[in-house]
């Protein structure tokens, strides 16, 4: 690694971090070149411990020493800032202090996460960054064996999703299914039984589910508000809901998530 001091907070050196709190253009600019932005010192440790490869970093300078051993062996520029040259850069309060800019890693096929997978948990469309990133963190602790998520579900490795989820987006294998059906056909022909999380008549209550689990099952959970969509809840096997009290019909999807793994989880 080399230091740089920050003179210029608009300089091109420190681009790739520039205005990390516009979803929009983060969404759009991150994938399409390749990078990822962690956050904290804890996030960039897990990052680097997952094999994954940085390209720069910025901080303030009281960071570096718990992170020059780790990052000693690459040759990339790390960035040394005042707090307030780190606000200009990235619109906001940096209070972890260390930010890099890493290389995002070939995302895998579905079917070979599939083919050596039991249990996996499938997210439609969820766009809350931190819902995402709280499900990859019971994923992690509770043990299913990949997250594959739909074209349209926020990204995994946008920083906030990477910082909920403390870095566990870095050891749980993921990647993206296609659209429904074709999903379905992929997830059935590896012999997977398809569980959508939702509200139906016909629905069966989780705790039957956890008596008599599938030895491969794909659980599949929505979007706030809207739930699943008519075309995941066609491609399920079955309809499952979680038993609730007072009235209350529904949790929040990361809340869900974590009930549903705990439930089946395999001691």
């Amino acid at each position: 690694m080399h230091i740089e001091r920050v003179r210029d907070a608009a300089s091109d050196a420190v681009a790739d971090y520039a205005g990390l709190t516009d979803v929009a253009l983060r969404s759009a600019h991150e994938p399409a070149n390749g990078l990822y932005i962690a956050e904290s010192a804890k996030v960039i440790r897990r990052a680097i411990g997952a094999g994954h490869r940085p390209r720069s970093v910025l901080m303030e300078e009281k960071w570096l020493p718990g992170l020059e051993e780790v990052l000693e062996p690459f040759d990339i520029p790390v960035h040394l800032a005042e707090p307030e040259q780190l606000e200009a850069i990235t619109g906001y309060r940096v209070h972890r202090g260390a930010l890099a800019a890493f290389e995002r890693p070939p995302m895998p096929d579905p079917g070979e996460l599939l083919a050596s997978a039991r249990r996996v948990v499938v997210l439609e469309d969820i766009v809350d960054h931190t819902n995402v990133g709280a499900i990859f963190r019971s994923v992690a602790a509770l043990g299913a064996d990949a997250v594959l998520v739909t074209p349209r579900c926020a990204d995994p490795l946008y920083r906030r999703s990477v910082r909920v989820s403390m870095g566990t987006v870095f050891q749980v294998p993921w990647t993206r299914l296609p659209e429904w059906p074709e999903a379905a056909r992929m997830l059935h022909a590896h012999g997977f039984s398809i569980a959508a999380l939702a509200l139906a008549d016909d629905a069966v209550s989780l705790r039957n589910l956890a008596t008599d689990a599938p030895d491969r099952l794909a659980l599949v959970f929505g979007a706030e508000g809207d739930g699943l969509s008519p075309r995941a809840l066609d491609a399920a096997d079955r309809i499952v809901t979680i038993p609730m009290t007072h009235g209350v019909d529904s949790l929040n999807v990361a809340a869900a998530a974590a009930v549903v793994l705990y439930a089946l989880a395999v001691d």
